[in-house]
């Protein structure tokens, strides 16, 4: 049973009750969403009627304008607390998604489609200091096991979905909407019953609201973090549109890639993130991550190369290698976007963190299908040297940003290690 949380003041990290009931309002917030997504399009063409490229340019420009919330709701959660700003920012969306069910113009579209994104942004950033407050000394390791339930509630969703689209009615596109509108007020209703109200930590006389963007480290982590961004893109847009244009596999194997990448993650997330909590165990796994990818991609390049029978094994295959790196890439996300952010600021550097990812998946179609495509296998190869290249990165920027961090728990200071924790992360 979820304890009532609303007035209670807990000790960051020993609330396990907290922690249940982040993870519960998660998933059932995630499944909301695996609902939606998975018909959203279908809905504004075929439903509302909005031609596809209407639909694009107005995802694009709610989604280049939902970035300006990140950091302003990142420092209202400093200042106000963080699980106060996360309840008005699932509000918002709950709104802004219902409202979805009675636009009939491109215009309405494009503005509700715009508030749905700023309050998403804002959700993330004020969501990301909840989380890192109950997690504790090791936010990082809780974010990872967090993540395989978000993984498996947007599966739950999308199969779903399946059920509308076998319908295919207004009412049944109109169920997934209000369905998702409804689970950010569950997931509201969860934090609000069983998160603790955490009071603002004490802010030390030279913060500034901006001060996030001072600090060099971090800009450059997001920078390389947002630009590792675009192997999500590259499993669930650009592989697609390779397998379907340039192979002869059967189109079933589409779906496949798709269920392997989400049931590896789901299986391996917990394990390999928590044993990535300092950034410098973070700057590995970033390496480990490009190496991955390194491999990965010209396996995905391959199967245009192979015949019919052969093309969906090595689909697999790659899109297996790549769900692994996918994991060590997040993992490593999650120590260095926890780790290097001071403990009184974590809304305003969880804010730029969102706000450096979302920029990369909105380029991330233009720069997979725009050049990779066009590369073709040379695309490819290149894709994956990129990615190699930004995981070496990772190891001298962790290194670099230890360097500028005050020595206390959270912020480069390893922990003593935890029984099978992985002894490679730990080599100098």
């Amino acid at each position: 049973m979820i304890r009532r949380g609303a007035g209670r003041r807990a000790r960051d990290g020993e609330d396990s009750g907290a922690q249940r009931a982040l993870i519960a309002a998660s998933f059932v917030n995630r499944v909301g969403n695996g609902l939606f997504n998975t018909a959203a399009v279908l809905y504004f063409t075929l439903v509302v009627h909005l031609p596809a490229t209407q639909v694009g340019v107005g995802l694009t420009v709610a989604g280049l304008c939902g970035l300006a919330s990140g950091i302003p709701a990142g420092n209202l959660a400093d200042r106000c607390g963080p699980r106060v700003i996360w309840l008005v920012t699932l509000a918002l969306q709950a709104a802004a998604m219902a409202a979805f069910v009675v636009i009939d113009s491109w215009l309405a579209f494009t503005l509700v489609a715009t508030l749905d994104r700023l309050a998403a942004t804002a959700s993330g950033a004020a969501g990301g200091a909840v989380v890192a407050r109950v997690g504790g000394e090791h936010p990082a390791a809780f974010r990872a096991r967090l993540r395989t339930f978000v993984n498996l509630g947007v599966v739950v969703g999308t199969l779903g979905a399946a059920f509308a689209l076998q319908i295919d009615t207004r009412a049944a596109y109109t169920g997934l909407i209000l369905a998702n509108a409804a689970s950010f007020v569950c997931a509201g209703l969860i934090v609000f019953l069983g998160v603790p109200d955490y009071r603002p930590l004490p802010r030390p006389e030279e913060h500034r609201q901006w001060s996030v963007l001072a600090d060099r480290p971090y800009v450059s982590f997001v920078a390389i973090y947002s630009a590792m961004g675009l192997q999500y893109q590259t499993v669930s847009l650009l592989l697609p549109i390779w397998l379907t244009a340039h192979t002869d596999a059967p189109r079933w194997t589409v779906a496949a890639v798709y269920a392997i990448n989400s049931g590896v993650c789901v299986l391996l997330q917990s394990r390999i993130g928590s044993r990535v909590e300092t950034p410098r165990q973070g700057g590995r796994a970033f390496r480990v991550a490009g190496l991955l990818f390194l491999v990965s991609c010209p396996l995905m390049a391959l199967t245009a190369d192979v015949p019919a029978w052969v093309a969906p094994v090595l689909a697999v295959l790659a899109v297996c290698v790549h769900s692994v790196g996918e994991v060590w890439e997040s993992s490593g996300g999650y120590a260095l976007g926890f780790g290097l952010a001071p403990a009184h600021a974590q809304g305003q550097y969880q804010g730029l963190f969102g706000i450096g990812f979302d920029a990369g998946q909105a380029l991330a179609p233009v720069v997979l299908t725009g050049a990779v495509l066009a590369l073709g296998h040379t695309g490819w190869l290149l894709l994956g040297v990129f990615f190699a290249g930004l995981g070496a990165a990772g190891p001298p920027l962790a290194s670099w940003a230890e360097r500028t961090r005050p020595g206390k728990p959270g912020t480069g200071v390893r922990p003593p290690r935890r029984q099978g924790e992985c002894p490679a992360l730990e080599a100098d």
